[in-house]
């Protein structure tokens, strides 16, 4: 996968320069001009980066008002694809056995 800046990944997605080329753009942006202008723009999910076209259905009438409109859909679209490991937690607290049960991890 590609290295980008810590600041551009959020909620597990890597969104790579793509905030601020759409901070540059007109808005309102249509959905078909998303496509055209940014569709191979990678974006980095846990196990692999993958185009924008791929996320975003082919056709729709949509149109986003301003970049956050965009990361919004972008983050509703990705939703489980950008969680590691389901049920993984690295706070600590309780653990479940194999049987359901729970118990305090220990330090």
């Amino acid at each position: 996968m590609a290295e980008h800046s810590e600041h551009t990944r959020e909620h597990g997605i890597e969104f790579g320069t793509l905030p601020a080329d759409l901070d540059d753009e007109s808005y309102p942006l249509t959905h078909e001009r998303l496509l055209s202008q940014y569709g191979n723009y990678e974006i980095g999910l846990p196990d692999s980066d993958v185009p924008l076209h791929e996320i975003l259905p082919p056709e729709t009438e949509q149109e986003y008002e301003e970049p956050e409109s965009v990361r919004q859909t972008i983050l509703t679209l990705v939703g489980a694809d950008a969680v590691g490991r389901e049920g993984y937690s690295d706070r600590g607290g309780y653990t479940a056995d194999a049987d359901g049960s729970t118990e305090a991890e220990s330090f």
